[in-house]
């Protein structure tokens, strides 16, 4: 009797034993695990900013996302590697550019159409052109954005610029937002990116 549980509890180790040694790579993990943008380029943001400076209208972004500089084309469209977007609010109505007729308190979210690998831009109708370029530290998007009522349809497609550097430097104060036919501001972003 005593050699019938003796052999299935010694096979029931062996497996044990297999299954645990088979299963292993022999390394125990001693730090935690954290999450890395960087592989493959792959550069993140966050952000939380106000853009003006045109005749007319305000807006406010917040957002975020992820992408590879790499993959940014002026080429419309183009297949880019990006994941982002965020909620938007007209805070003042604007009367030119890409968001004409966005009124007072309409918008509700924005997401990303393409990575652009660069755009020439304007703070103020006055400014002199400028010119912003993707980087670890710089996105330029092209994005879409939403009005309630408009279900998944676009209201709007405008660029954008974020970044964690002031790209506008010839302006007083510092511009680290731009929004197409809006103007600048500034934006508390963070970015991830190697650089």
């Amino acid at each position: 009797m005593t050699s019938r549980v003796a052999v299935p509890l010694l096979c029931l180790l062996v497996w044990a034993l297999v299954l645990t040694l088979g299963c292993s790579d022999g390394i125990t993990p001693t730090g935690p695990v954290e999450a890395n943008f960087q592989a493959g380029g792959r550069a993140a943001f966050g952000f939380n900013g106000s853009a003006s400076g045109f005749p007319t209208g305000a807006v406010h972004l917040t957002g975020g996302g992820s992408y590879d500089p790499a993959t940014a084309s002026n080429i419309v469209p183009t297949e880019t590697s990006v994941v982002s977007g965020g909620g938007f609010d007209c805070t003042g109505p604007v009367a030119q550019g890409p968001l004409v007729g966005c009124q007072l308190g309409e918008g509700v979210r924005w997401d990303t159409a393409q990575l652009l690998a660069s755009t020439t831009f304007k703070c103020t109708g006055a400014d002199a052109p400028k010119v912003a370029t993707t980087g670890s530290h710089t996105a330029v998007l092209l994005a879409d954005f939403y009005r309630a009522g408009d279900g998944i349809d676009e209201s709007f497609t405008a660029q954008i610029i974020v970044s964690d550097s002031d790209i506008a430097p010839d302006i007083l104060g510092t511009q680290t937002l731009w929004v197409q036919g809006v103007g600048c501001g500034l934006a508390n972003g963070h970015f991830n990116g190697k650089g």
